[in-house]
């Protein structure tokens, strides 16, 4: 088992890590009926693409002997109707700018092919821009 996930009223749920025993709550969205007080179900599946894309990236970094500390991701989720889900995840990555182009492409690569992206629906719009900046 994985987690374990527990409704506990007001359209809140607490999500525990059966591994670890670390745990986080949800929240409907204000537009949704909810309190908008936590990350929403689907605020955590947009967000989760941008953890895995940083964590994968991690990875191969690590590999490279390059040091990804302090990259950080926006992300922002924008929601359709009829039926109600995510439409479109946007992600600018911000990355340090010492890192060779060669290593670029091939961290890039390896986040575009991060198990989140390769489950997420096809028909939800990826919005993806790595920033060499930092």
């Amino acid at each position: 088992m994985t987690s374990k996930v527990t409704y506990t009223g007001e359209l809140r749920t607490t999500c525990t890590h059966i591994g670890s025993g670390d745990s986080f709550i949800t929240d409907a969205p204000t537009d949704n009926n909810g309190l908008g007080q936590a990350f929403s179900p689907t605020d955590t599946a947009a967000t989760a693409l941008a953890s895995c894309m940083l964590t994968v990236m991690g990875i191969k970094a690590r590999d490279l002997s390059i040091d990804l500390t302090n990259s950080n991701a926006d992300v922002t989720k924008i929601m359709a109707a009829n039926p109600r889900r995510i439409s479109e995840i946007a992600i600018q990555l911000q990355l340090p700018s010492n890192v060779e182009e060669k290593h670029r492409k091939i961290l890039e690569h390896t986040a575009n092919t991060c198990p989140v992206i390769q489950s997420l629906h096809p028909d939800i719009k990826k919005d993806i821009s790595f920033n060499w900046e930092l």
